[in-house]
């Protein structure tokens, strides 16, 4: 017997629902909010959720990443009246096992149950996420927990797998990661940098090549692809391959055959492929840059890293893993973060990701020296520089911008909440806390008001996650 989860605003769809799936011989509760749907999925493990769109509390695709990060996910299956093709793309995206639209037949709502339930039971064997070595994979955001989920899929099947990501989001990392926790485990993981090597290089490197083929070739070379057999081949910015060499990969990836440079016989490779890539293939194959045909062949399955803007909420995790890697690494007694170390690695928007902040914080632990504590002094102080000015606009109103003599000039800029402040310091004033959550939630309903409640503009513009806008929302008691 299943338990089903039914989020719903409509009472009537709800009743209908509730009978189906007693009739069915399963557990049954609903909820009509996005809010009280989470109390309860959290409180309690369900195995499929019936999830509406439009509900009071917001949109309920809004919550597929929460859902997504419980320890053991349910199947999601949206059913809503609103037939919103972009809608259908984020569910998808955010690993919803479906979408309906209502009203949809009793017999359609069984069999795509029955799928559900089919595929949640067998997903629920050996390599979940619980399962997994994830040494060195940090994060605990619901963004990064979806990437989390899907790591484990790919590291139980032995398909194709395309990581997608801005640079510095650890795209190489979670390749491994797959490999460590896949039955390939005991073969190669080989890497292949795409970006790092020209057209002949690439394929002298990937097929080897026998003695003389060209000048230069003083001896045989068996190939990365050869190495990689019974392992994992990691191609690393495919995007970067040369369109004339995919015509000839296409057919090493059908085929798993290949010929090495000057040589006249073919060999095989029994290798998993997983690639990764900074850049938007699918553009690229608009362009004629990249074949349609091999992009199916790599995205299989498809994982893409959020950037660390998006999951501020794991700064401070990862922060506490590299500075414990780091003092380990030199040497050191662990250090422990001041109270100010964090705020300062929080207001900065990490535009280099998870690879810059973990360049920043070595520069700050090799700053530290012996001290037993980590300050923000002992960041960069460029950063630091970057930091201040940030503060400075978000506390003035001013943009502080540099001209060309790199000297610091302020230019004005539009004060949200100006008349406010103004009758605040014609008063007492406020304990500091008081003002900062007064300035914040000025600010968020300047924000909502300025994006017309769009909720992906208003991402946008304020680099909030999604799911710390909506806890600052409930925070101050505002709505879209």
């Amino acid at each position: 017997m299943a338990r089903i989860l039914i989020i719903d605003d409509d009472f009537e769809i709800c009743e209908t629902m509730e009978s189906l799936i007693t009739r069915l011989s399963h557990e049954c509760a609903s909820a009509h909010t996005m809010d009280e749907g989470m109390r309860l999925a959290s409180k309690s493990e369900f195995d499929v959720i019936f999830l509406d769109v439009s509900l009071p509390d917001g949109n309920g695709l809004n919550i597929l990443p929460d859902i997504m990060a419980l320890p053991n996910p349910p199947e999601v299956i949206i059913l809503t009246g609103k037939g919103d093709p972009d809608g259908a793309e984020l569910a998808i995206k955010g690993g919803a096992w479906d979408y309906l639209l209502k009203p949809s037949s009793i017999r359609e709502i069984s069999l795509t149950l029955g799928r559900a339930l089919k595929y949640h039971e067998k997903k629920g064997g050996a390599n979940s996420i619980g399962s997994l070595d994830l040494t060195g994979v940090v994060g605990e955001s619901p963004s990064i927990k979806a990437s989390f989920n899907l790591l484990s899929q790919a590291a139980r099947s032995d398909s194709n797998a395309l990581i997608t990501g801005q640079t510095g989001t650890g795209k190489e990392l979670f390749a491994a990661t797959i490999h460590e926790n896949s039955k390939r485990k005991s073969g190669n993981f080989v890497v292949v940098d795409c970006a790092g090597l020209t057209e002949s290089l690439l394929e002298s490197t990937l097929y080897g090549h026998r003695k003389g083929a060209f000048t230069g070739a003083q001896k045989d070379r068996i190939g990365l692809i050869k190495l990689a057999d019974n392992g994992t081949l990691f191609l690393d910015e495919v995007g970067e391959m040369p369109l004339s060499m995919q015509k000839a990969f296409l057919r090493v990836l059908q085929e798993r055959t290949f010929r090495p440079v000057g040589d006249t016989r073919e060999q095989t490779s029994n290798f998993r492929l997983v690639a990764a890539t900074n850049r938007n293939l699918d553009d690229m194959v608009d362009k004629g840059e990249f074949r349609s045909d091999l992009l199916y062949r790599l995205k299989t399955m498809h994982i893409h890293l959020p950037p660390l803007m998006n999951r501020p909420e794991d700064i401070r995790a990862l922060s506490i893993f590299r500075v414990q890697q780091l003092c380990k690494q030199y040497g050191m007694e662990s250090k422990t973060l001041g109270s100010d170390f964090h705020p300062a690695l929080a207001s900065y928007n990490w535009p280099g990701n998870v690879r810059e902040l973990f360049n920043t914080l070595e520069r700050a632990v090799v700053a530290s020296g012996d001290e037993k504590t980590l300050y923000a002094m002992h960041l960069p102080r460029e950063l630091r520089i970057k930091m201040a000015k940030a503060q400075i606009e978000r506390m003035t109103g001013t943009e502080v911008v540099s001209d060309k003599t790199d000297t610091t000039v302020a230019e004005p800029v539009r004060k949200i909440g100006q008349d406010i402040f103004e009758d605040i310091f014609d008063q007492e004033l406020p304990t500091l806390r008081d003002f900062k959550g007064m300035a914040e939630k000025i600010y968020l309903g300047e924000l909502i008001r300025q994006c017309d409640g769009d909720l992906a503009k208003i991402l946008i513009t304020s680099k909030l996650s999604r799911s710390h806008f909506y806890s600052l929302l409930k925070k101050y008691g505002l709505s879209l």
